[in-house]
């Protein structure tokens, strides 16, 4: 789709503005009437990227749209069944945290429906004695609604992911997933002497994927040099290749030039969150941060990559772009290797368990 931003005009503005309402944002009857992206649209959709996760730039391009129409559905809306492509909305979201509390285990609550929240389904009906047919209509969300957990805490997904901390191993042997943020299509942030995002983040994937060869682990690139998937491609080979983990590394961007430092960002999305990939996120902070690089701190997201994909996943943005220091950084290769290595010791220690 083509992106929507400030300035647009018409129906297709109109529907944004409808969602938007219907989900409580106010915006501005006379834009409404005008179907105009004016002032009070952009706030309104900056306000929704804030809530739902996602990339704060007030443009509804093919994540924020998906949002919206994801975000208009309740549980009970439609009938839920595992199919291809998986539904996705609130309704599956909040089916997941319903099973979740009662001691099924359908996966983090990310609102796809895939194939272990159908198992977790499957699972609830033989429980109180339905037909197991892995179909969530009326019958299955009515006796959902009768039983009530046994006691307030953390569901069963959560103490999975959890305990799946405590296994020891070593890199070696890992296969580990590198997405190179950005691409020819779309460059991303530009530094003030001309280097492009997606020039800078290829060659440090390329730098990490040597070190982590160097270590014994496996990388696969999910943006090898001349090519520019999609970011569904992406997600694709991400979930197909079987990986231990997955970096994705960006570049951060401000207008002040000042801005400067590393910011790690994890799987969380309208209050559910990835324990693996908020333990690595932080491994690699600490990391990052013995280079001196100031600590931007690790945050929650529900950037694609992180969301759709199964394995503990964080997106790296060790520099400002946009800092005339850092970009200068960027540009030798002596610096590459520290961060690479940085984000190598980070690996490192998460699967190598808590000390």
């Amino acid at each position: 789709m083509k992106p929507i931003r400030a300035g647009d005009h018409g129906q297709h503005i109109h529907d944004v503005q409808v969602r938007l309402s219907s989900l409580g944002h106010r915006l501005d009857p006379d834009e409404m009437a005008s179907s105009r992206f004016g002032p009070a649209t952009e706030g309104a959709v900056r306000a929704f990227q804030q809530q739902r996760g996602l990339l704060v730039d007030a443009v509804v391009g093919p994540a924020t749209w998906r949002e919206l129409v994801e975000a208009g559905y309740a549980l009970g809306d439609r009938v839920l069944y595992l199919r291809v492509p998986p539904f996705r909305g609130d309704d599956v979201r909040a089916l997941q945290e319903r099973l979740d509390q009662l001691g099924f285990d359908p996966g983090r609550a990310d609102g796809i429906f895939g194939d272990q929240t159908a198992r977790a389904v499957h699972d609830f009906q033989r429980n109180v004695g339905l037909e197991s047919d892995g179909i969530v209509g009326t019958t299955t969300l009515d006796a959902l609604g009768r039983i009530r957990p046994a006691q307030p805490g953390p569901g069963r997904t959560t103490v999975r992911e959890g305990e799946s901390l405590r296994t020891r191993a070593t890199l070696a042997g890992r296969i580990v997933v590198l997405d190179a943020g950005h691409g020819p299509a779309d460059p991303g942030g530009v530094g003030p002497a001309g280097l492009a995002e997606e020039t800078a983040t290829l060659d440090l994937v390329e730098t990490l994927g040597t070190e982590l060869a160097r270590q014994g682990a496996a990388a696969l690139l999910l943006r090898p040099p001349g090519q520019d998937p999609s970011m569904e491609d992406r997600v694709g080979a991400a979930r197909a290749s079987g990986a231990d983990a997955l970096l994705s590394i960006h570049l951060n961007s401000h207008d002040d030039p000042s801005a400067e430092g590393s910011s790690s960002y994890y799987f969380g999305w309208m209050g559910s969150v990835s324990v693996p990939g908020r333990a690595l996120a932080d491994l690699i902070q600490d990391e990052l941060a013995e280079l001196g690089l100031r600590d931007g701190r690790t945050h929650p997201k529900g950037y694609p990559l992180l969301r759709e994909t199964p394995m503990p996943a964080v997106q790296v943005e060790p520099c400002f772009i946009t800092n005339p220091k850092e970009e200068s950084l960027l540009a030798e290769e002596g610096f590459r290797r520290d961060v690479a290595r940085a984000l190598a010791r980070g690996l490192e220690r998460f699967f190598a368990g808590p000390s």
